[in-house]
This record gives C-alpha cells, structure tokens and sequence, in this order.
C-alpha cells in the first residue's frame, strides 16, 4: 500500500507540473487548450470551466494538453498552436521541462529548510532498515553498533559493503554492540543489481547541519545544478559507449518510490526531485514525440521560415513513437527480470 501510495504521490506531482508548464504557457500564449489530462485512458474524474476539460484518467503514469491546432490536418484559427509565433510555440514546448526544474528547486529548499544537510555519518552504526530486509528479519535494531560480519571487524561505515561482499545468499554471522552488550546475529544477504551486489537494507545515522533561509535557497540552486550536470554528462557517457545504459521503467520506479518512502517523507521529497530533473532533461532530448525532438523542428522552422511538410511531421512523429515504445518495453521487461 505504501508503495502504491507513493507512486501516485510522486508521479502525480511531476505529472502535474510538468503539463501545468505547458498549459499556463499556452494560455499566456493566446492559445486555447481544449483538455487539460492528468494520466492516461478513461476519465475517473472530469469537469469543464470555460473553454477547457479539466480531467483525471486512470493511469497515472502521465497526463497532456489538448492544444488546438498542433494537428496540421485540423481547422486552423486565430488561437491555434501553429499560427502562433515560432518563438511563443517554443517556450510553450520548452516549458514542460522548465517547470519540472522549477519543482525540484523547490523542493530541494523545502528539503533544506525543514531537515537542513543531511550527511551520513562514517560510523557502522544502523539508523534506518528497510521493511523485510535481512536486517530485519536477522532481529537488527536501530542504533546497534557492528562490530564484525563474517568474523572480519568492522571499524567504519564502509567497510559493511566490503564485508559482505561476496555473501549473498548465504547465512553469515553479525556480531552488534547494543547498549554496551554484544549480540551475534545470522543473516542472509541480498543480491542486488546487475553485479549481484550483497546487502542487508541497512542504512547509517544522518548528521543534520541546519541551514538558515537564504542557505537552503542557495544550497538547493547548487544541487539542481550538480544532479542537472551530472545527468546531461550520465547520459552522453551511455550515448558515447562509456558508461552501461541502466533504464527504469514505471515497475522500477515505482518499486524505488516505496522503498524511500520507507525511510521517511522528506527522503520521498528529494526522491521527487531528482526524479524531476530526470523527466525534464529527458523530456529534452531531441527525440522525435518529446518535447526535445518538437524543439528541433521549430528551430529548423525558425531558421529556413518554412513549415515542414505535414506528411514529414507525421513520420518524424511516428518514428518517436516507436523509439519510446521500444525503451518502454524494454525498461518494464528490465523491471521484471529484476524483480
């Protein structure tokens, strides 16, 4: 339940977002915008005010705006997408991802305002245990001390994952330190991974640092940069051969949305944000049927001053679908074979 619930909450609100961008841009734009669609499929939930159908669907795995006149082959007037400016059409289009950065500033600072830096701290100690992990189900408590796995000691946080290295699978004996007393425990490691990596779903104590206002403000400019960065060089890293291409799709997705929901609400709030910042710089790439390959062309039309040929745009379009269908069957298949 509490995976289904943060899945809603954490595709629900990028969703939003994201096609809010679109839609108040569009509207700024003189634009009409016929429907404004949270999910996908059947409406669950509908109401008209003005011109515009505000509606919930049954999948919330996306949402759109019905713009009038992005179809060539459709009635064109004064308000239509396609006989407005090329540079209105473009911050239109643009403003998706843009706003998805936006949420994630945002809600980076909530983050830093409320609980601050959150460092982890070097000691082997436990401060948080995923529900079901071998922690768990080895009778792990918070705050207890490890002092040895495997009769190999422990001095530091890091040396867990070097310890367990190579155990998954296997019972292997933990020695703790809870108040004052040792205790031997049994557990049987996870793998998790492609490289079948051995883990026991334990996480180390959080050292806050509280920040003032203006703090929080600059910190959280700072990490939207940083994860930004580090995305646009993560993805041309897999595009020029340097890095191995790790695709999640909504089962992952959803299966990490629950996992940090486990470890606290604010943790989900940061999840929310890099996820974010995920969509919008992948909403950018120039890939025909996302925003980034509709940016393309109305540069190419901005540049010659000349519409492209609307058979042209349909097996652009078309081409695009495929690509996303293609990723999509191959992430949820990726999903499931790691489930």
């Amino acid at each position: 339940m509490l995976t289904i619930v943060a899945t809603i909450f954490v595709f629900g609100i990028i969703v939003f977002i994201h096609e809010f961008g679109h839609f108040i841009t569009a509207k700024a734009s003189g634009m009409r915008v016929d429907e404004f669609a949270i999910g996908f499929g059947p409406a669950i939930a509908k109401k008209r005010k003005g011109e515009t159908l505000y509606s919930i669907r049954a999948i919330p795995l996306g949402g759109y705006n019905k713009i009038a006149g992005m179809d060539p082959e459709e009635p064109l007037d004064d308000r239509s997408f396609l006989n407005k400016p090329v540079w209105k059409r473009f911050i239109v289009i643009a403003a998706g991802a843009v706003f998805n950065f936006l949420l994630a500033l945002v809600l980076f600072f909530m983050v830093y305002v409320a609980n601050g830096i959150q460092t982890p701290s070097m000691e082997p100690v436990v401060g948080n245990m995923m529900n079901g992990s071998p922690a768990i189900n080895a009778q792990m408590e918070l705050n207890d001390r490890i002092v040895s796995i495997n009769g190999k000691p422990v001095n530091e946080w890091t040396d867990i994952s070097k310890t367990l290295q190579g155990t998954a699978n296997t019972i292997v004996p933990i020695v703790v330190n809870r108040a004052g007393v040792n205790h031997e425990l049994t557990a049987i490691p996870e793998a998790v991974g492609d490289d079948g990596r051995a883990v026991i779903g334990i996480n180390p104590v959080m050292n806050s640092q509280p920040l003032s206002v203006g703090e929080s403000a600059i910190q959280a400019v700072h990490t939207t940069g940083f994860v930004l960065v580090s995305m646009v060089d993560g993805i041309w890293s897999m595009i020029t051969g340097h890095a191995n291409a790790e695709l999640a799709g909504p089962i992952g997705v959803a299966q990490m949305a629950g996992q940090v929901a486990e470890s606290g609400f604010w943790n989900l709030l940061q999840f929310t944000a890099l996820l974010s910042l995920n969509l919008g710089v992948i909403n950018l790439l120039p890939i025909p049927a996302l925003d980034g390959g509709h940016l393309i062309v109305l540069i190419i039309e901005g540049i010659t001053r000349r519409r492209l040929p609307a058979k042209a745009l349909y097996y652009i379009q078309m081409t695009g679908v495929f690509i996303l269908l293609a990723l999509f069957v191959y992430a949820t298949t990726h999903d499931i074979s790691r489930l």
